[in-house]
């Protein structure tokens, strides 16, 4: 998306205390709730009230993202919201984050399964530094949109600047305010020793200090801030971003696109010197009205919540058997209960428990034949038995597929079917034939946000000779400021450029089965 109209990690003082009244003014409840809306599913316990009010606000929050930036809604987005667990406090946060999560008070994990995000609902405190958990939330909640909505490659400072001017978006009487100034990167944006210019527009992936990292996100609002209210800078913006998807490196790109960056690094200086900044009221009757629905989890749901958050948060081999063993028990006293028996089958899968992850889809799919996730790890069970034994007895294969096609017939728009069905080709060593070519990129369609299914698509392509198509695909991945130093996007994305080919195809068989990282 290449910006045409008008278009945290940290902490922030009284710039968002309306907003949090509704998620931190309510007592803690006996009780887990489910609010499913448009564009998000969010678990909590907390009153009736309180997560309805925090559904309608973060749908209504979407809706100023669209409304600001003249964005329609996505085909199928119903049928992949992203699933919020609101969880009490920053301390349970970092317990769900596990290994080097000492600073973290929210995040979030794109993907075609279900892209999920963890806050607090309460912060550290209620000082000038406090921290308030929506900044983090609307913040990752940019991060998404802009995925979401988004053909081309964004810089490391775009990216965490139109997070940044995202996050800060305030709720007033009458409306939303957009263009909040970003109080929290007051000190780093004020500092003496300001990140250069280049610095913030080097692509290279040089490691960051705290500080420098710090100033990315201050100097990133601070420029997203000016070319979102400057047509002539946002004129200046595109021309960059044409640049930089064309190949010509982000320093290049931009002393062509502003002239020099010394001129551009001069009129942030003189922007950030302003007595006052705009910004853009948007009234609330411009914004949806959402439908919220609310329902008190089962209890055999209540009983299974907390590790089904520790299970979509990603395990690996140890916590997931530490999940599982934690699980069953507590899944064998609700045996009629779909989707508690839908969550375990899922937690007995990632242990390698595979007869019992059979088991509870099965006891799942008697009380609910439509359950997807149940038809889903049915078919995972058989497809990494079949795997496993090397099978290449075609009924075989098609039989475990059968099941990912009921889950596909279940809900048409999941793009987890889709995006599976494609792999089972790969598992069992053939060709893709069409339908799940056709499906992995409505699936990538779907969740852009899923960097898997991006790369996978990337490599397809690759394999097709659609380089152009490729590189594209590969270009978000290589500017993600999220990816690893080794970033195998950015790997392959110089190899292509270089045109090797035989290196390309090396690089492609040593990545085989990897994931581009979170």
């Amino acid at each position: 998306m290449i910006l045409g109209g008008m278009r945290a990690r940290r902490w922030m003082a009284a710039a968002l205390m309306m907003v949090c009244t509704a998620f931190l003014g309510s007592p803690a409840q006996a009780e887990w709730r489910e609010a499913r809306a448009r564009h998000f599913v969010i678990y909590g316990n907390m009153s009736e009230d309180a997560i309805r009010a925090m559904a309608t606000r973060l749908e209504q929050f979407d809706g100023v993202l669209r409304y600001f930036y003249h964005l329609p809604e996505v085909d199928g987005q119903e049928s992949n919201p992203v699933t919020v667990y609101a969880v009490a406090n920053v301390a349970a946060i970092r317990r769900l984050y596990g290994k080097d999560g000492d600073h973290v008070a929210g995040f979030y994990q794109p993907r075609a399964s279900g892209s999920v995000a963890f806050t607090p609902i309460r912060g550290d405190g209620d000082g000038p530094n406090a921290l308030q958990p929506q900044i983090v939330l609307f913040h990752e909640y940019g991060h998404h949109f802009l995925f979401g909505n988004s053909t081309v490659a964004y810089p490391a400072w775009f990216s965490e600047g139109f997070s940044e001017f995202a996050s800060t978006a305030r709720f007033d009487r009458d409306g939303v305010m957009v263009g909040v100034a970003a109080q929290h990167r007051a000190y780093g944006l004020l500092d003496s020793s300001k990140l250069p210019i280049e610095t913030l527009f080097d692509s290279s992936r040089r490691k960051l200090g705290p500080a420098e990292l710090d100033q990315v996100y201050g100097r990133g609002w601070l420029l997203t801030h000016l070319l979102m209210f400057d047509p002539a800078q946002k004129a200046k913006f595109n021309r960059y971003l044409t640049l930089l998807n064309t190949g010509t490196p982000s320093i290049a790109a931009g002393d062509q696109a502003y002239g020099s960056l010394k001129q551009l690094d001069r009129e942030l200086e003189s922007y950030l010197r302003k007595s006052r900044i705009p910004g853009m009221l948007i009234p609330y009757d411009r914004l949806p009205k959402p439908q919220v629905a609310v329902r008190v989890l089962s209890p055999g749901e209540q009983a299974l919540i907390e590790l089904r958050m520790r299970s979509d948060r990603g395990v690996d081999q140890t916590s997931a058997r530490q999940v599982y063993e934690r699980a069953a028990s507590l899944a064998a006293s609700y045996p009629q209960d779909a989707v508690a028996q839908g969550w375990f089958a899922e937690m007995a899968y990632d242990a390698g428990e595979d007869a019992a992850a059979e088991a509870a889809a099965d006891r799942a799919l008697a009380v609910d034949a439509k359950s997807q996730q149940a038809l889903l790890y049915k078919g995972l069970i058989h497809l990494r038995r079949a795997q496993a034994e090397h099978s290449r007895d075609p009924k075989r294969w098609g039989e475990a597929r059968s099941w990912i096609i009921r889950a596909n017939r279940a809900d048409p728009n999941a793009a987890e079917p889709l995006a599976i069905f494609y792999r089972s080709f790969v598992m069992a060593g053939e060709k893709p034939r069409e339908s799940a070519v056709l499906g992995l990129e409505r699936a990538f369609q779907l969740v852009p946000q899923d960097k898997g299914l991006r790369f996978t698509l990337a490599a397809h392509e690759i394999g097709a000779n659609h380089i152009d198509t490729a590189k594209g695909l590969l270009r978000p991945l290589a500017f993600d400021p999220h990816m690893p130093p080794d970033n195998p996007a950015a790997q392959l994305l110089m190899l292509l450029d270089a045109g090797n080919g035989d290196a390309v195809r090396k690089a492609l068989g040593a990545m085989s089965g990897q994931s581009p990282g979170e």
